[in-house]
């Protein structure tokens, strides 16, 4: 048993295999990481691949900067390079790596240097790093060359240790994911010699890096943190390998780090202080940004912030959430008991002084509340203040901020006013009151700011109207400074209170607004019966509601992604919008405006995603290009996304639904076909070569009256079967629409007659009476399908009425009605409509006979062909036998002759 459970304990840890699984698909990633320019990253890239090579490695050199360095050059002889695309961009014509020549070439190994090169701006992606990825993910293995400056997470801190600010970065999770990481490293002294020596920059650009940024002073900080961030990618691997292996540890605690993020420009840096310490720690982390419901972030420059801050903390290797609730810590700290948080990173705050007197910071109230989660405080000290304030509190500015000041003016002099007034007849105890309702009305109509104004301005009001002595701001006894003090922190707390209850009323009918036009949307999308109906509703209503140009697209049959719906309408998309639209498509991600990839489109296409995949791809079109989208209209839009891929997937299920049904009764149709073909083709064959065998071998044996039965029977079942082969063309004609009968008068009694006559000849046994009536009009038809119809009709009467059968026309108002009625046993009245169904042969009383069950169902459609109808009864009268009746419509021709 203890064998068994230290066993047990010894597992592999499965999300370690799991991991590794997903390594496997994926092509491989070799990093050659330096501490600064010239250390030889890809001449020791170059050795390698050239040793490949010569072992027989599919090696290809996507791009390297040899920056003319002799020796590097001379290591690029012998391999293949793929070509520069080449772009226009203002007037001068750029080289860039060409993604598309390597996945059509897909080597074994690519060489892509310089991992943190930002691309030209009509690239596919905004970064290289983003081209690696997308070959990484096509199972090709890439080498690349980064410097550490360039890292992501130690931007700032390689910004505060050289003076230079690091613009083309890469995420951290690069170096994370890399299979393996080179450290190629020279001493500080020697890489200044190199320099020196123009063996990195040419002589000019080398003396001014030696002044700037090769200091030993830098070049040593830089080295410290290559060596740093190598031995931690190290201890990664081995980490993994360990789990992977089952081997036994210790092994530290999971910890998990939640970064709260804010429009202000800390946060940055409190993003990348957040990766740091989550890489130190190897721990999962969480980039958080908080709203307080009613005060909604409306400031454009502070959005598209907020969204720099969240793409960054995503690029660094972190989740990202947004929340919003009417108590920031407090909703901080829920966040951080479901998610099971260890640590909280956050700025400190910049409160303003009217704010830390109100209330603590929200710094401080985290730090506050903190029990069990340690909190690590980022001092602002590297921050520029800011003239829009904190985070925490959204003060009213421009325009806003004045016509609540002129308000709260007016209000307090509206007041002063009416209790002047008020005292030529009354004598008022409480005349503060009515101040207290000009104040409620500013924080209503106008907010807290204007409500605060609103109380400092009746407090002065009051003590110079109507405090003795009057006119003067002076007070004379202390008990009415009290009483005007208690006034003034009541008129305050008041206003907070109904500026509060304001924002809340706004917040709440913001959120009635979008939950009602969620609900139309929904309501829209549950009724549309087709999926063209659920693409325009979810064009229309998506343009509504996020307010910018919208399209759907969809892929057809034929593979290519087409816009199936758009409001406003749009002709055609241009080849860029073309393929962001199939990247969100068969990515499964976001591309275009304000994305990875091809940022620089006006769309922005976000995948319709369901349990079978994607189905279908939206894009928008902001009118504001340049502004991001709030945090209000991202939770819309990520609603008609789901809605509208939940409908699209509901309509396809419905149509496949149909194509099911129509293949199972096609199934059917197939079966029971199968066995009237094998019934009623070989049960004729069988007679006829029986008949022909007995002719053969008997027939000089035979008397002249059995070798005339045997030539009657061929003859019989020949007919038969040419019947049985007629109805089958007929039945597939009338489905292919390929009928056209003609359109010409004929008489009713010739047609009669031919019927009558031909079915005598084939079915003697049967008595036949017709019956005519005198002066039937003409009708247009096709006399020949006519004759077809009553021939089957009796045909019918022959196998299942007995030995007679009744046919008879007459005239009913406007109409031609033919009548066959038969003797038998009838049909069941659940049957007699699906009597007319293709070979349906279950309806009669006496069961099964022989026949094949397309009789009927020719003659209906025959008959709807010539624009009759058809239908079948079971007479009431004698409760036996089964009627047939048809309806053929007069011509007016044929009713203005017989009126006249």
């Amino acid at each position: 048993m203890a064998e068994t459970e230290r066993n047990f304990e010894r597992r592999p840890d499965p999300d370690a295999l799991l991991a590794l699984a997903d390594q496997e698909k994926d092509g491989k990633l070799r990093v050659f990481l330096g501490a600064a320019p010239g250390v030889g990253k890809t001449y020791a890239m170059l050795a390698r691949a050239r040793g490949l090579k010569m072992d027989g490695v599919d090696v290809v050199i996507g791009l390297v900067e040899c920056h003319g360095r002799c020796e590097t050059e001379g290591l690029l002889e012998g391999l293949e390079i793929l070509p520069r695309r080449k772009i226009e961009y203002r007037g001068r014509e750029l080289e860039e790596f060409d993604i598309d020549a390597a996945l059509t070439r897909r080597p074994k190994l690519i060489v892509v240097d310089e991992l943190a090169h930002t691309n030209a701006p009509e690239s596919r992606h905004p970064k290289r790093w983003q081209d690696v990825e997308e070959l990484l993910g096509a199972g090709i293995d890439v080498w690349t060359a980064l410097n550490i400056q360039h890292l992501e997470s130690l931007a700032d801190v390689v910004a505060n240790i050289t003076g230079v600010a690091v613009r083309e970065t890469v995420p951290d999770r690069m170096l994370q994911d890399a299979s393996d990481v080179i450290l190629v490293d020279v001493t500080p002294d020697d890489l200044l010699q190199r320099l020196k020596e123009g063996k990195v920059y040419v002589p000019e650009t080398a003396k001014r890096a030696i002044q700037n940024f090769f200091t030993t002073r830098n070049l040593t900080a830089l080295r410290e943190l290559a060596l740093r961030r190598t031995a931690e990618r190290v201890d990664d691997q081995m980490v993994d390998y360990l789990r992977q292996s089952a081997i036994e540890g210790p092994w530290a605690t999971s910890e998990r780090l939640l970064v709260c993020v804010g429009p202000d420009t800390l946060s940055e840096i409190v993003v990348r202080a957040g990766a740091r310490l989550a890489t130190g720690l190897n721990a999962s982390w969480i980039a958080l940004y908080v709203e307080r419901s009613g005060q909604e972030e409306r400031s454009p420059k502070r959005l598209e912030r907020i969204d720099d801050v969240l793409k960054l903390a995503e690029r660094l290797g972190g989740a990202i959430e947004r929340l919003s609730g009417p108590d920031l810590p407090t909703e901080v700290f829920r966040f951080a008991s479901r998610e099971n948080i260890t640590q909280i990173v956050i700025g400190h705050s910049r409160a303003g002084f009217v704010s830390r007197l109100l209330h603590r910071s929200l710094t401080e109230e985290i730090v506050r509340r903190s029990r069990d989660i340690a909190v690590h405080v980022i001092p602002d000290s590297q921050v520029k203040p800011e003239a829009e304030g904190g985070m925490q509190r959204r003060v009213l500015r421009g325009s806003e901020f004045w016509v609540g000041m002129g308000a709260a003016a007016a209000s307090v002099a509206c007041a002063v006013g009416a209790v002047r007034l008020l005292e030529l007849w009354l004598a008022l105890p409480a005349r503060s009151t009515l101040f207290f309702i000009s104040v409620a009305l500013c924080a209503l109509r106008f907010g807290t700011t204007s409500a605060i104004a609103a109380s400092i301005l009746s407090f002065a009001a009051f003590d110079f109207f109507f405090s003795e002595p009057r006119y003067q701001l002076t007070i004379s006894q202390p008990v009415e400074f009290l009483s005007l003090l208690v006034f003034l922190v009541a008129a305050i707390i008041i206003g907070a209170l109904a500026g509060r209850v304001r924002e809340q009323a706004q917040y709440m009918r913001m959120r009635t607004q979008a939950a009602q036009s969620l609900f139309e949307f929904s309501r829209k999308l549950s009724s549309a019966p087709k999926l063209d109906d659920v693409l325009w509703a979810a064009a229309v209503d998506a343009q509504k509601a996020l307010d910018a140009k919208c399209a759907v697209l969809l892929l057809p049959d034929d593979g290519e992604l087409r816009v199936s719906a758009a409001w406003p309408p749009i002709d055609q998309l241009d080849p860029g919008e073309s393929s962001s639209a199939r990247w969100a498509y068969q990515k499964a991600e976001p591309a275009g405006w304000r994305t990875a990839t091809l940022p620089n489109v006006r769309f922005q296409f976000r995948p319709l995603a369901t349990t079978r995949g994607v189905v279908a791809v939206l894009g928008i079109e902001p009118e504001k290009p340049d502004e991001p989208l709030s945090p209000q209209t991202e939770r819309m839009l990520t609603s008609i996304l789901e809605q509208t891929a939940i409908a699209i997937d509901r309509s396809l299920l419905v149509g496949e639904s149909v194509k099911a049904a129509a293949l199972e009764e096609n199934e059917k149709l197939r079966t029971t076909l199968l066995a009237s073909l094998s019934h009623d083709l070989r049960t004729p064959l069988a007679s006829i070569t029986g008949a022909v065998t007995s002719l053969r071998q008997l027939g000089d044996r035979m008397t002249a009256a059995d070798r005339q039965d045997l030539l009657a029977s061929i003859e019989e079942e020949s007919g038969r079967l040419s019947r049985f082969v007629v109805n089958l063309l007929d039945m597939s004609r009338i489905e292919a629409g390929a009928l056209k009968p003609r359109r010409e008068l004929m008489d009713i009694g010739d047609v009669v007659h031919n019927a009558v006559e031909r079915s005598r000849k084939e079915f003697p046994q049967l008595v036949i009476s017709a019956s005519l009536a005198r002066d039937l009009p003409l009708i247009r038809g096709d006399s020949n399908l006519l004759s077809q119809i009553l021939f089957n009709l009796l045909d019918n009467a022959h196998k299942y009425g007995g030995d007679s059968a009744s046919l008879y026309a007459r005239t009913d108002g406007n109409e031609v009605v033919l009548t066959v009625t038969d003797e038998g046993p009838g049909v069941k009245p659940t049957d007699l409509e699906r009597i007319f169904e293709k070979f349906y042969r279950g309806g009669r009383v006496d069961g099964r006979k022989a026949g094949t069950g397309l009789g009927l169902s020719i003659c209906r459609g025959l008959v709807e062909a010539m624009g009759g109808t058809i239908v079948a009864q079971s007479p009431a009268i004698r409760r036996r036998g089964t009627r047939f009746i048809l309806r053929f419509p007069i011509p007016d021709e044929q009713r203005q002759g017989a009126l006249a």
